[in-house]
């Protein structure tokens, strides 16, 4: 299988997973506009499990080193099988509860307490367990990157200057949704050998095979949740499984690709965690902010027309983003 050898390629891997995790959510604007959220989210889903197939039985089989994919996850105990599941089913939960608190409570709320929540516990919890890096420039680096997010709100909250009371609602959503995505990558983490990817100990898997698990529990999750969700939804009218099944190819394909996107960065960190240690991975990769960012700002162009002072938050933004990313890089070197 494929194993990074450096540092500087884990980095790179982890800048990579910001490009993917920044960026796949523009399939959802790209996707029909009668098309509803839940729908879309069926299909990501579906590019996700695809992605870690075609990886595991690619980067994960190929090569002299490590364990191929099929003799790896036929040793895998099923203690780590289930916690990778649980890693998937974790996930799942908080991706859907973060978009339902995006639609409810918009970008300015959604965005800082969860995603800001997520990277503050999400850091502390691969830290403790993996304690890889500087700890003052790894945590001085989180706290840049959450002004940075805190930045981003301020210029959303600027923009929408008609907004009124907020969604309590949408914060509670947004607390949860922050608690449980900064859990998930440990549970992923904790099934794999971080420490030798060559010749991982016995029960424990390769990163190939965990993400192919960890896509399962996504998968299987769906199920349950995003079937709730479809009856149930936060905002907006019940759809059907009918509906879905109404979409034309386009419209699949795109909210598939959408999860080939996430899917290529979930994978390249979690290969990178071997060398940067789970905390910079993970921490790298919640910088995805920053590239969410730059598609609204120069291709949405979500801050034309803004108040006067919006530049000013967008530009102070930006700084704090690369400042804590750079910090971040540097805590592990």
């Amino acid at each position: 299988m494929f194993i990074i050898q450096s540092y500087s390629t884990a980095i790179l891997f982890c800048v990579i997973t910001m490009l993917c995790w920044g960026s796949w959510a523009n399939t959802q604007k790209l996707a029909a506009k009668s098309w509803r959220f839940e729908l879309f989210y069926w299909d990501y889903v579906i590019g996700i499990l695809l992605f870690s197939i075609i990886s595991a039985f690619t980067l994960g089989s190929m090569g002299d080193e490590g364990r191929s994919f099929i003799t790896d996850l036929k040793q895998a105990s099923s203690s780590n099988i289930g916690s990778a599941l649980i890693g998937g089913l974790i996930f799942n939960a908080a991706n859907i509860l973060l978009s339902a608190a995006i639609a409810i409570a918009g970008m300015a709320v959604a965005f800082p307490v969860g995603i800001g929540i997520a990277l503050v516990l999400g850091v502390i919890v691969n830290y403790s367990a993996d304690q890889k890096g500087n700890a003052v420039l790894l945590f001085a680096g989180v706290a840049m990157v959450a002004i940075a997010i805190l930045f981003n709100a301020a210029a959303y909250r600027k923009k929408d200057v008609g907004e009124q009371k907020v969604s309590t609602k949408g914060i509670v959503l947004s607390l949860v949704a922050g608690v449980l995505m900064s859990l998930f990558y440990r549970f992923i983490a904790a099934s794999m050998d971080l420490e030798n990817f060559v010749s991982p100990a016995v029960g424990k898997m390769t990163p190939y095979t965990a993400v192919f698990i960890f896509s399962i529990g996504i998968f299987l999750s769906n199920f349950l949740f995003n079937s709730i969700l479809i009856k149930k939804p936060f905002v907006g009218e019940p759809t059907s499984y009918a509906a879905y099944f109404r979409g034309n190819f386009r419209t699949h394909s795109t909210g598939i690709l959408g999860g080939l996107i996430w899917g290529l960065g979930n994978s390249f960190n979690l290969i990178a965690a071997g060398k940067a240690g789970p905390a910079i991975s993970y921490g790298l990769g919640q910088g995805a902010t920053l590239i969410a960012a730059l598609w609204g700002v120069f291709i949405w162009k979500e801050f034309k027309n803004s108040p006067k002072g919006t530049n000013a938050l967008v530009t102070a933004m930006f700084f704090f983003f690369v400042s804590g990313l750079t910090l971040l890089i540097l805590s592990g070197l």
